[in-house]
C-alpha cells in the first residue's frame, strides 16, 4: 500500500472538468490525460509491471515529442503511454516574460467538446491554448495510425482513435508537479487496479 501514490486524479471521469475562466494559454504546467476510445488496448501491453509498446505506442509517443517541433512555446514535460491512454505533463512557456497562472475573471463560452473541449478565452494570450496542442496531436496521431491501418493491418478503431474529450489537472506547486511525475512513472505499475484497464470495467 505505501507503494501508491499519493495523487489521485480520478481519471475514470470523463465530463468536461475545464476550470470556469481559466486561461489554458498561459504560462503553466498541465497534467493532460487521453483515453482511446472504448478504452480498446491498441498501443501495447503491460508485462512485468513494464509498457511494452507495439508500433502503434511509438508512434504516439514520437507525435507527443513533435510537439516542441509544432509549438515554439511548448515543453513536453514526464509522460508515459500505455494500452489504451496516454498521460503527459505538457508545459506552456508563453511568450510574455512574468505572466503566471490565473483565473481569468470575465465569463467564456461552454466547452464545445467536439472542437477539442474547450473554454476559449476573448483577449490576448501568451502561448499556445492547450486545447490547440492537444487537438493537433490526436490529429496527427489518428491520422498515422489510419494510414498503418491500410498498410500494416493495425488493429482497427472504432470511428475515432481518441475519445472527444480530454482530462486535465492544473499543475499549481512543485508538490504537485513531483506527485504527479510519480503517477505517471508508476502507472505501469498500477495497471492491474487501474480504473481504465478493461478488466476492471464495472458491467451493470
Amino acid at each position: 500500500m505505501n507503494n501508491k501514490p499519493t495523487y489521485n486524479p480520478k481519471i475514470h471521469h470523463r465530463r468536461s472538468i475545464r476550470l470556469k475562466g481559466y486561461d489554458y494559454s498561459q504560462q503553466g504546467l498541465y497534467f493532460v490525460t487521453i483515453c482511446v476510445k472504448n478504452r480498446a488496448c491498441l498501443f501495447g501491453e503491460i508485462i512485468n509491471e513494464q509498457i511494452i509498446l507495439n508500433d502503434a505506442g511509438r508512434m504516439v509517443d514520437k507525435w507527443y515529442n513533435e510537439l516542441e517541433n509544432k509549438y515554439p512555446d511548448i515543453k513536453c514535460q514526464e509522460h508515459i503511454v500505455m494500452p489504451n491512454h496516454f498521460h503527459c505533463i505538457v508545459e506552456i512557456i508563453g511568450s510574455v516574460v512574468g505572466a503566471n497562472l490565473r483565473v481569468c475573471p470575465d465569463d467564456v463560452s461552454s466547452p464545445d467538446l467536439e472542437k477539442g473541449g474547450h473554454n476559449e478565452i476573448m483577449g490576448e494570450h501568451t502561448g499556445s491554448p492547450l486545447w490547440r496542442v492537444i487537438q493537433w496531436f490526436k490529429t496527427m496521431s489518428t491520422n498515422e495510425y489510419i494510414r498503418n491501418v491500410k498498410t500494416n493491418n493495425w488493429l482497427r478503431f472504432d470511428g475515432k482513435l481518441w475519445q472527444r474529450n480530454y482530462w486535465e489537472h492544473i499543475i499549481r506547486n512543485e508538490k504537485s508537479y513531483r506527485n504527479i511525475s510519480e503517477y505517471i512513472i508508476n502507472n505501469p505499475k498500477n495497471w492491474e487496479n487501474d480504473s481504465i484497464n478493461p478488466k476492471n470495467e464495472k458491467t451493470k
